[in-house]
């Protein structure tokens, strides 16, 4: 049985925090010179309205929650906020497209970072800033962020945390989940406001600082300038980036016993951790060199752009300082590989995470030790412990599913008019929430010329992938709606 009630009621309540979110920003437009009032304005009513009508219907609920509701309350979740989060753009006039601000709202929320916006600096601050928190948001998850006001709800607030959360598994900074949230959104916290400090002084004002503080430490890419970091044209703001970028790929949980507990050595200790680190040593290395090869650039120069790029890709951040499709066509393949590595679960990033990454490794690995030694039990193991049979089993269905989506992606765009290589990297950028693909949308275009068709299957894989596959596609299953 589902139960409606307590679903229109946790989705009411949502929305009119949202609306309450909107009725500031449209405070605070005259103040940031903007011409967006009326649109936050007429935002705020009709999202508090709708979440109005949510709480009356779910009124009387009992509290009664199940797993299955926890899987329809993130979906409809966060397609709601990408819907009514897409009406400042579309209802100011500043994107007038329909089909274009609920992508640029999708790509916002699900932190993917491609954008159909052609001339950035020229649209209100307001609407900038709304755009990034959007980001800032959809890092830690929508539903996240409300955890701690979750029992005015009563209901298991376990079951919906674990259903948005990334990763294959999660450690507990403590063993009640509000607390432990409040926790990790303090470090969410301290990295956007260490960000934005640091940005402010390697000469951004504060209105860029704060913008890509909240985009940095969400992983995320949406900039002020449409050619994004590289517009500064600054080493410093490019190091400070990529440290930041590099610190939110790691799992937060992680962060927080190294910043509070002084844990250094669980952090080194971590095989998901040291796989991020090691294959974003090696992939740089290798960029660079390539770089330094082609006699263009200072081997200084070449280290500091390939750091950037690698570090921004695997992350699945998507800023960028230089055209890398100006780049020789072998290093287009190498960063294509490094989209699907992303960084560390329970961090803000997409694409398959490298514990999965670490896990698929160990097993081949192990596969082919037994099949010489038939008879030897030889477990998979990761931190020192060993990985069941089942976690094992689910990575490994997580990981078809992730490419079949991908090539899913690749041949319904092929379709729709787009060629081989656009196709792919819009595909895996999509599922992966990266933003850059390669070809026309690449680091240097927006993609506003894409088909209408084409955008709305982005936004989906979009979705599909920010909530890890298995929580959209279980909806589209006969089982799941099945009467129990």
């Amino acid at each position: 049985m589902i139960h409606l009630k307590t679903i229109f009621r946790i989705i009411g309540s949502l929305l009119l925090l949202l609306s309450g979110i909107f009725f500031l920003f449209s405070i605070a437009s005259p103040f940031l010179a903007g011409n967006d009032l009326f649109g936050f304005l007429v935002s705020a009513l009709t999202t508090m309205l709708v979440g109005l009508w949510c709480c009356v219907i779910g009124k009387g609920s009992n509290g009664e929650f199940s797993r299955r509701d926890s899987y329809i309350t993130i979906t409809v979740c966060w397609i709601a906020f990408a819907l009514f989060g897409s009406l400042p753009y579309w209802l100011g006039g500043h994107i007038p497209d329909f089909t274009d601000a609920f992508f640029e709202s999708m790509s916002g929320f699900t932190t993917t970072g491609a954008s159909i916006l052609d001339n950035i600096e020229s649209q209100p601050h307001a609407l900038l800033l709304w755009r990034s928190l959007t980001q800032w948001l959809g890092g830690l998850g929508i539903v996240f962020f409300t955890v701690a006001i979750l029992p005015m709800f009563g209901i298991d607030k376990v079951q919906l945390f674990a259903t948005e959360s990334t990763g294959v598994n999660q450690r507990k900074v403590h063993s009640r989940i509000s607390v432990g949230s409040r926790w990790i959104f303090s470090i969410y916290m301290l990295l956007t406001a260490a960000c934005a400090v640091s940005l402010k002084v390697c000469g951004m004002d504060w209105f860029d600082a704060v913008n890509h503080a909240l985009t940095t430490i969400a992983t995320s890419g949406f900039s002020t300038k449409q050619a994004s970091i590289g517009a500064f044209d600054s080493a410093q703001i490019e190091y400070v980036v990529t440290l930041f970028m590099f610190l939110s790929g790691i799992n937060f949980t992680l962060l927080y016993l190294l910043l509070f507990k002084g844990k250094l050595r669980e952090l080194y200790r971590n095989t998901e951790f040291r796989v991020y680190l090691f294959t974003v040593l090696g992939f740089t290395l290798f960029i660079t060199l390539g770089l330094w090869r082609q006699g263009d650039l200072g081997i200084d120069k070449a280290f500091r752009v390939s750091l950037f790029q690698v570090v921004s890709l695997q992350t699945t951040t998507g800023f960028a300082t230089a055209d890398y499709m100006q780049w020789p066509p072998y290093l287009w393949m190498f960063l294509s590989f490094i989209m699907f590595f992303g960084a560390c679960g329970g961090s803000s990033t997409g694409a398959m995470k490298c514990g999965r990454v670490a896990i698929l490794a160990k097993s081949i690995r192990g596969e082919f030790r037994r099949i010489l030694h038939p008879n030897a039990v030889i477990p998979v193991r990761m931190d020192g412990n060993p990985i069941s049979q089942d976690t094992r089993a689910t990575v490994l269905t997580f990981t078809c599913l992730y490419f079949l989506l991908i090539f899913f992606g690749w041949f319904v765009f092929m379709f729709m008019g787009l060629d081989f290589v656009e196709g792919y990297s819009i595909s895996v950028s999509c599922v992966g929430n990266i933003g850059p693909a390669l070809g026309t949308l690449g680091p240097a275009y927006s993609w506003s010329a894409l088909p209408a068709s084409a955008k709305w299957l982005s936004t989906l894989l979009m979705l599909i992938g920010r909530l890890e596959l298995f929580t959209i596609l279980l909806m589209f299953t006969a089982s799941f709606w099945k009467k129990r």
